[in-house]
């Protein structure tokens, strides 16, 4: 039984035959087409499943032949066949829209994941993602009818149809994890794993063999082999957030495993094949962070090849109140209690507050207003949002809580030592890695006492 019909674009007969017999090998049925020309009039007389063209043709190239089938044809992957070493070619193909790209001299390995990868697409296509429509995925999920959040919704579909590297760009808070997770479950890889890392709460001597596993016996301590994060992402997505704070000799080990498709663990000899879609996050400007040093180039036009850009609460504050009211639900139904209603005050401050933590802050604010307030209805009052504003001024006069006396005295040193730590994660943008610093503690030290005042 034929499962999918493929196209394939090369003017190399060699290359033709060998891409013919793998298909038919895998049970596809496959045309063959020698030119752009060839191409455009087998795809007006069938319809195929895939695409795999090379870069050079006689009468044009792949971009050609790429740029025709996502105008006309939307739903059908096109793998862009590279030279060896071409890697310019390659970052162009995906940055124009290909599923995917192939080195020569082909690896048949790499050829059947690619195409088995592009045949798991689901068959209709990118969807149209208007102002009512939210995506169908389990986990966390985009709300909002702003044109931004829109657009965003949009770029998620387009993305979850390629293989490029993306980079996700926002505050902290605003959902790039989120976005990160809804391209992976729309995504070819979907039934693989999501390992999402942040790189700045990994110790630096621990990095490598938290990327890339270790050997028994590779140091002290390590009584058992253990995969790392790539391991444990083969076949899925590795989210890399906070991606800035990686120093840089892991920069160079990072740029190689991603040109290579190979990870060493430590104390191994051998290296293995990783087969890993990488989805990068910060609240940095890592073009800036190139040019002071801080960041290398090569490894930044390699995670770059396509931006994503996610908006901040401050510019979408049409949907602040139906992001406030799906974070209640789920809040009071983790409680075990009545969803409370927001009273329009309540609402009006929320919009009008700029909320520098985002998504982020806005739960916290919301957690903090479900457990102060005594009714069925959450007033401004509960909000406390003047408090949370007010985080950088001096904890003293009119402005402070409480002072010694008029409190036990280790509930009045929580409430300072909570107070610091607000200030601190609200000057680093909620990086709780930067707050660590800001304090001048460890990032373990912060993450205990987080728990211990129950902060989110």
């Amino acid at each position: 039984m034929i499962d999918s019909r493929v196209l394939i674009v090369d003017d190399e007969a060699d290359i033709r035959e060998l891409l013919l017999l793998t298909l038919q090998r895998m049970g596809h049925e496959a045309d063959a087409a020698e030119s752009c020309a060839d191409a455009y009039q087998l795809l007006s007389e069938n319809r195929y499943d895939l695409c795999l063209t090379d870069m050079r043709l006689p009468d044009g190239d792949g971009l050609m032949v790429l740029k025709h089938i996502s105008e006309r044809y939307a739903r059908v992957p096109v793998a862009v066949i590279t030279a060896f070493g071409s890697a310019e070619n390659a970052v162009a193909a995906l940055k124009a829209g290909a599923f995917d790209y192939i080195a020569k001299p082909i690896s048949l390995k790499q050829l059947r994941e690619v195409i088995k990868a592009a045949l798991k697409l689901p068959q209709d296509g990118p969807r149209k993602t208007g102002p009512e429509q939210a995506p169908m995925v389990k986990g966390p999920q985009l709300l909002g009818k702003s044109a931004a959040i829109g657009r965003a919704r949009e770029m998620i579909e387009k993305l979850a149809r390629s293989q490029a590297p993306v980079y996700i760009t926002g505050e902290s808070g605003s959902g790039k994890e989120v976005a990160a997770r809804s391209i992976h479950a729309r995504s070819a890889r979907r039934e693989a794993q999501f390992v999402g890392v942040n790189c700045g709460a990994i110790p630096e001597n621990l990095m490598e063999s938290e990327f890339f596993g270790y050997r028994k016996g590779a140091f002290t301590g390590a009584d058992a082999d253990r995969q790392g994060f790539f391991q444990a992402a083969q076949g899925g997505t590795l989210f890399l957030d906070e991606v800035a704070d990686l120093p840089l000799p892991m920069q160079v080990k990072l740029l190689r495993v991603i040109q290579e498709k190979r990870v060493r663990k430590v104390g191994d000899t051998n290296e293995e094949p990783v087969d890993v879609r990488i989805i990068s996050a910060t609240h940095q400007t890592l073009a800036e962070l190139v040019e002071t040093g801080r960041f290398r180039q090569d490894l930044y036009y390699r995670l770059n090849v396509i931006e994503l850009k996610m908006p901040s609460l401050r510019q979408i504050p049409e949907d602040i109140p139906r992001i406030a009211e799906a974070i209640l639900a789920r809040l009071a139904q983790d409680n075990g209690q009545p969803v409370p209603e927001l009273s329009i005050e309540a609402l009006a401050a929320l919009k009008q507050y700029e909320f520098p933590g985002n998504v982020r802050e806005l739960e916290n604010v919301l957690e903090r207003a479900l457990a102060l307030s005594s009714g069925s209805r959450i007033e401004k009052q509960d909000l406390y949002l003047t408090e949370v504003a007010d985080v950088d001024a001096p904890v003293s006069g009119a402005n402070r809580t409480a002072s010694p006396g008029e409190l036990p005295l280790q509930d009045y040193l929580d409430r300072v030592e909570k107070e610091a730590i607000l200030q601190a994660l609200e000057k680093s943008r909620y990086n709780k890695t930067a707050a660590a610093k800001l304090l001048g503690i460890t990032f373990r030290a912060l993450r205990y006492r987080l728990e211990r005042l129950g902060i989110d």
